[in-house]
């Protein structure tokens, strides 16, 4: 039995647009710190050739871990945020509720590139919950709310605790109340 978060292919294809433009918005912050490493561009690239039905579902299952950046290989936090975002932007693929998972790592690229301006997170999920279409909205209303099924990023473990649970679950209230 699929998990919830799965979502159908058609959904996965919606939201991985979505997903892709929330990774691009802070991809800067990783080319900042590493200009000649185009890993998360080319993995918001498949994100988009995905939603575009370019590439097979099948396929990007299998390639969902390849051309990521290890956390270790940037200086900041930010830019790890950052590369972090594009990577869960390309595993739409496998599983829809990893365009939650963009969305809030790039959420917590602003947070760590700016502490000293917490408006701009406010900003930021305005502008991803604004950025939806009633489509891609729809979709995300179909993911279970963080932490209640244990089948997928939305279970037990980083996209459900701590600032990125959080930064899902406001995402998440934003998604049910049209906001």
């Amino acid at each position: 039995m699929a998990s919830p978060q799965t979502l159908s292919e058609s959904d996965r294809r919606l939201v991985a647009g979505w997903a892709a433009d929330c990774a691009e918005r802070v991809l800067e912050l990783f080319e900042a710190e590493a200009p000649g490493d185009d890993r998360p561009r080319r993995l918001i690239e498949r994100a988009r050739a995905y939603a575009r039905g370019e590439l097979d579902t099948a396929g990007e299952i299998r390639r969902r871990f390849a051309g990521g950046v290890g956390a270790g290989e940037v200086e900041t936090q930010a830019a790890a945020a950052a590369a972090r975002a594009a990577g869960q932007a390309a595993a739409v693929a496998h599983m829809g509720a990893h365009a939650l998972g963009a969305a809030a790592y790039a959420v917590r690229a602003v947070a760590l590139a700016r502490p000293d301006r917490p408006d701009l997170v406010d900003e930021e999920v305005a502008w991803q919950l604004g950025h939806m279409t009633p489509e891609v909205r729809a979709a995300l209303a179909k993911l279970p709310p963080v932490g209640e099924d244990r089948s997928g990023p939305l279970g037990p473990g980083m996209l459900s605790s701590g600032e990125l649970g959080e930064i899902v679950r406001r995402l998440q209230a934003g998604i049910v109340s049209g906001a």
